[in-house]
Parts: C-alpha cells; structure tokens; sequence
C-alpha cells in the first residue's frame, strides 16, 4: 500500500456561477481500520480561500500549519488577503523545496479572485500544478470521483445546485473506495455567503 493510501481520503472541489465549492470525506483510518469519523481534511486559509490536504494525515496537519504561518506573515506585510493563484504558487514552492524528503500531500485549492472569479487547482506531492476550470480531485477515491464529476458538472451552476452535484458526486464516489467514506464536509463559497453542511454517509 502507497503511503499516500495509508489514511485514505477523498478530495474534489468545482467551480460555479462566481462560486466554488470544495468537499472532503470524513474517516480517519490506518489502512482499513476506521480511526475517527470526524477528521478535517478541509482547512480556512481566510473568507475566499480554503485548501484541502489529501494524503498522510500527519503530514497534511504539518503542513496547513506552515501555510497558515505563512499567510499570516503575507497578511502583516502586505495588509491584504492573498489572491487564490499566489497561494497556489506558494504551496508549490514550498513543496518543491521538500521535494527530497516530501509532505505525503496532495492539495486541493479553491478560492474567489478579483471579480469573484472562482480559482481550483491541484498539485503533486512536489508541487507540480494542475489547474482546471471545471473540478479537480485528490485522494483514494480520485478515481471514481473523477468518472462522477465529469458525468454531473455542468458550467454556471448556482450555489444550491453546486452543492447538490458536489455532494452527489462525493457520496457515490467514496461508496467504490473502501479507504474513504463516513460522508463528508461541503463548503460552497460565494462572494456573499459560505455555505457549510456535513453529508451523512450510509454507515451513519
């Protein structure tokens, strides 16, 4: 089993009309033995911008950790939010430069630009980008996400039915990944509201 496996995780964010959302299971395990049932994959960088680790679970807690730190210090010198492509540049040069000894991680990274221009993009685990207009997935469930997502998106979809599509396509893609599942977290984000509900899986 890949070390990347060794958590399990599913990660997929998508872009609306001037909205994005971004989803993640739930479970926490070792291999296949459920941990927790509550595990945060997705983590607040500020009000339009969110980025979600998949991978091993302590190298993605390490990391938020460094990127938070790092947004702090852009936010003290700069004294403004930092746009979606930057962090993004910034989460890959910090990847790369551990490109000897990596985070386990692959990250998902959502965020509202200049004129609530939606922004997602995916890397590797050293930092090389893939940048997409329509979604991205990550994790062990990439697979099965990548076959719902692109059977159910459609462009300009509004928040309400962002979220429906993006929750239909998490809950039946971690169903065919034994490592991923216990439902999962949906932030939709949009430049007047954010939208958080947790999805119940079939165990709950």
């Amino acid at each position: 089993m890949s070390i990347f496996e060794y958590n399990g995780s599913a990660l997929v964010a998508m872009v609306g009309k001037d909205c994005f959302a971004i989803a993640s299971d739930r479970r926490l395990g070792v291999q296949l033995q459920t941990i927790a049932t509550d595990f945060q994959r997705i983590s607040k960088i500020h009000d339009m911008l969110y980025v979600g680790l998949s991978g091993l679970a302590t190298d993605a807690q390490t990391l938020y950790q460094r990127l938070a730190f790092r947004h702090k210090l852009y936010q003290l010198r700069e004294e403004r939010n930092m746009q979606p492509e930057t962090f993004a540049n910034l989460v890959s040069a910090l990847l790369y430069e551990k490109r000897f000894g990596p985070y386990f991680c692959q990250p998902v990274i959502a965020g509202l630009g200049d004129d609530n221009k939606p922004f997602i993009c995916t890397m590797d685990s050293i930092g090389a980008k893939e940048l997409a207009k329509d979604f991205v997935v990550a994790g062990t469930a990439a697979e099965s996400l990548y076959g719902a997502c692109e059977s159910m998106y459609k462009p300009d979809m509004e928040p309400e039915e962002l979220f429906e599509t993006v929750s239909q396509a998490l809950l039946s893609s971690v169903d065919r990944d034994c490592l991923s599942g216990w439902g999962g977290q949906v932030y939709v984000v949009s430049a007047d509201q954010v939208i958080i509900r947790t999805l119940k899986g079939r165990m709950d």
